[in-house]
């Protein structure tokens, strides 16, 4: 079982520093995912998403992904031939204007426009550092879920816990619920009795009404269903795969038994195990938000 908060962080080397990931997580409906990178690995943005979805099932993910070094650039000499031929031309004009003898030299063009040769840096191709980039995800990913998974081992001890407590609950229910069966009964027909007075209904007749009385007070199917839920909860603590939708589903389920216990309650003492066996649900309920 993963919680779906967790922090995971890694680094890989490249040319001159590292590329450094960090990973957050909370909770969410969905997963959504939250990438951040550098500009020149924008392009690679698709492929990271895969990974991501590999190890993530649900939960809001924060992915950082930064660059730790220099910036890669690439020297370059750059020459502006056109610049240089206007230039030219026109030292040469001025020349014959003014009859002025001579050549017009390198060293006259650079003085005039030192922007001829200029020396160029240009950002490398990121396309050497990409295994570098989906490595160091790899490992904040690995490191994430390892998080994730430490903090599942707590929920469910936890969860295991409160489920137990629950069928402790569910087992009072039941034994309380037995014991008022008779004393419900009796209490059923003296009210017939001083109602009705003389004017019983024939004994059959009778027997029939009480009984189906108790049968729509009685909550035997509803412990049923609801030792059966705990027992599938049981079951999904133990799995591996995501499991909090189903929890969530299942929590509704037992919520839905309990409730119906309730309304069904005749006696102080059943109601009050009812509303331990809610308070039990509601953290169970926030527990369960927690788990992916």
């Amino acid at each position: 079982m993963r919680s779906m908060t967790g922090f995971g962080r890694a680094r890989a080397a490249v040319s001159g520093g590292f590329i450094t990931v960090e990973v957050r997580s909370i909770n969410s409906r969905f997963l959504e995912v939250k990438l951040s990178l550098p500009r020149e690995h924008q392009l690679q943005e698709p492929e990271l998403r895969k990974r991501v979805g590999v190890w993530v099932e649900r939960g809001r993910v924060d992915i950082a992904i930064r660059r730790e070094a220099p910036e890669r650039r690439r020297r370059a000499i750059e020459i502006d031939s056109e610049l240089a031929r206007e230039t030219r031309k026109a030292w040469m004009k001025v020349a014959r204007d003014l009859g002025v003898p001579g050549e017009v030299d390198l060293a006259l063009l650079r003085q005039t426009a030192p922007d001829i040769v200029r020396l160029a840096e240009k950002p490398l191709s990121p396309k050497g550092e990409e295994p570098a980039v989906a490595k160091a995800l790899e490992l904040a990913l690995k490191a994430h879920d390892r998080d994730r998974r430490r903090e599942g081992k707590h929920l469910a001890t936890d969860m295991r816990g409160r489920v137990g407590a629950l069928d402790g609950h569910r087992r009072a229910m039941q034994k309380v619920a037995a014991e008022m069966k008779p004393i419900f009964q009796q209490r059923l027909e003296k009210r017939l009795a001083k109602v009705l007075g003389k004017n019983l209904p024939e004994p059959d007749r009778l027997v029939a009404e009480v009984a189906m009385a108790l049968d729509k007070a009685d909550v035997t199917e509803e412990m049923t269903r609801l030792a059966a839920h705990l027992d599938a909860f049981r079951g999904l603590l133990k799995g591996k795969a995501a499991v909090g939708k189903r929890i969530e589903f299942l929590l509704q389920e037992v919520l839905r038994e309990v409730n119906t216990t309730g309304s069904k309650a005749n006696h102080l003492a059943l109601t009050q195990i009812v509303i331990d066996a809610k308070a039990e649900l509601e953290k169970l309920r926030e527990q369960a938000a927690n788990i992916e």
